[in-house]
């Protein structure tokens, strides 16, 4: 029977076949508290990232560090707090990040491409693919994308701290089969009996008590802490995809990483926990979409998405939380908060709120119209309980 450590080490020693490899590294990794570039530690990474692609595998690189570049040449000692200044700071930052880069990346012989992403990108269905055909055409071309949040038009970044979520989103948009986090811990600590901290080597899930370990906390330079770095492992895991997080202080840490050393927090989820038959437009719908609010459905309509791939009808909605309009996505719960699937509504929560518990056959009759039949048809529903993905329901 195989042991945690086994199947830690084995786990490891399938990272050196990622061919898809994404690597997000932060802003504290890549800019001093003054603002100054880290340019040892840049050149080094940037050395890495590019024997990577020489080696035929494909890399993204999700970048920070544009507010702390623009600080940088606009002479701000600390870092701005309202919005105007911080979105100009990165908008004057990028222009810099990306001549620095140009220049490392070129000394390397390998060629670079920008893309600036805003959550609005990849949540239209129509600019999700021009982005994801962009970002696979380029590495087809042996390009690699350096990709940053648009953090002069968008919020997100700024709000929710070092591009974790979008280095998850990215994932998914491209199919890749790793994502590598760079921060400035050795991955995720635990306490021990004798009051100090030891390093977490391996999980298969990010649990709440998991997320109860993580520090928040974020510096001057960068709002992300190890939190928001575990949600995106947890989002990215989902599909089977592996995260490590490690060090980006230690060098050489990308090829430790892919030759199975045992460095960092590395994250990958047993295959039957995993919803990885989600593709396309699924998968879309799954994970590039903010819920606005939530359904709460009874067993029967639980059983009725899970074990028969059916759509959800008013009849199974015992609760409607949150307000939202016609086409927002929800997610879909049982009473004990447990996420079911989440899903593009056919009607506002306001109508919904009128036809729970009832008949598709009062529709009419209640709201004087029934376009539809379902409140969640199924073909815009995706299972999102790792249970359902067993039954081949998605």
């Amino acid at each position: 029977m195989s042991t945690r450590t086994d199947i830690s080490a084995t786990a490891r020693q399938e990272l050196a076949q990622a061919r898809r490899i994404v690597v997000k590294i932060g802003s504290r990794i890549l800019v001093q508290h003054s603002g100054r570039p880290e340019m040892r530690r840049i050149r080094s990474l940037v050395r890495e990232l590019a024997k990577l692609r020489q080696a035929d595998r494909e890399v993204v690189f999700v970048t920070s560090g544009a507010i702390g570049a623009g600080m940088e040449v606009l002479g701000m000692r600390r870092r701005p707090t309202n919005l105007p200044e911080l979105q100009m700071a990165a908008a004057v930052g990028q222009s810099r990040l990306m001549t620095r880069y140009d220049k490392l990346f070129a000394r390397e012989r390998c060629k670079i491409g920008q893309v600036l992403l805003t959550h609005d990108d990849l949540k239209h269905r129509s600019r999700h693919l021009n982005a994801r055909n962009t970002m696979l055409t380029m590495l087809s071309a042996g390009v690699i994308p350096v990709v940053n949040e648009n953090d002069a038009v968008a919020v997100d970044e700024i709000k929710f701290g070092d591009n974790d979520l979008l280095a998850s989103l990215v994932v998914h948009l491209i199919d890749a089969d790793l994502l590598i986090i760079l921060t400035t811990t050795d991955g995720l600590r635990e306490p021990t009996a004798s009051g100090r901290s030891r390093r977490m080597a391996f999980l298969e899930s990010v649990t709440p008590e998991v997320l109860a370990l993580a520090a928040g906390k974020g510096s001057a330079l960068s709002t992300g802490g190890m939190v928001s770095k575990l949600e995106a492992a947890h989002a990215v895991a989902k599909t089977g995809a592996a995260v490590v997080i490690a060090d980006g202080r230690q060098s050489g840490i990308i090829g430790k990483i892919l030759a199975g050393e045992d460095t960092g927090t590395l994250i990958r989820p047993a295959a039957d926990q995993c919803t990885e038959s989600l593709t396309g437009r699924k998968r879309w719908i799954a994970f590039f979409h903010k819920p606005q609010g939530a359904l709460i459905i009874d067993d029967g309509a639980r059983r009725a998405i899970e074990r028969d791939g059916k759509s959800l009808l008013p009849v199974g909605i015992k609760k409607v939380d949150g307000e939202f309009e016609t086409g927002a996505a929800v997610d879909i719960k049982i009473a004990d908060q447990t996420l079911i699937a989440r899903g593009l509504v056919s009607y506002s929560s306001h109508d919904i709120r009128l036809i729970q518990g009832r008949r598709t056959d009062a529709i009419a009759g209640i709201l004087g119209a029934a376009n539809y039949e379902e409140v969640i048809h199924r073909d815009n529903m995706a299972i999102m309980h790792a249970s359902s993905a067993k039954h081949g329901v998605l």
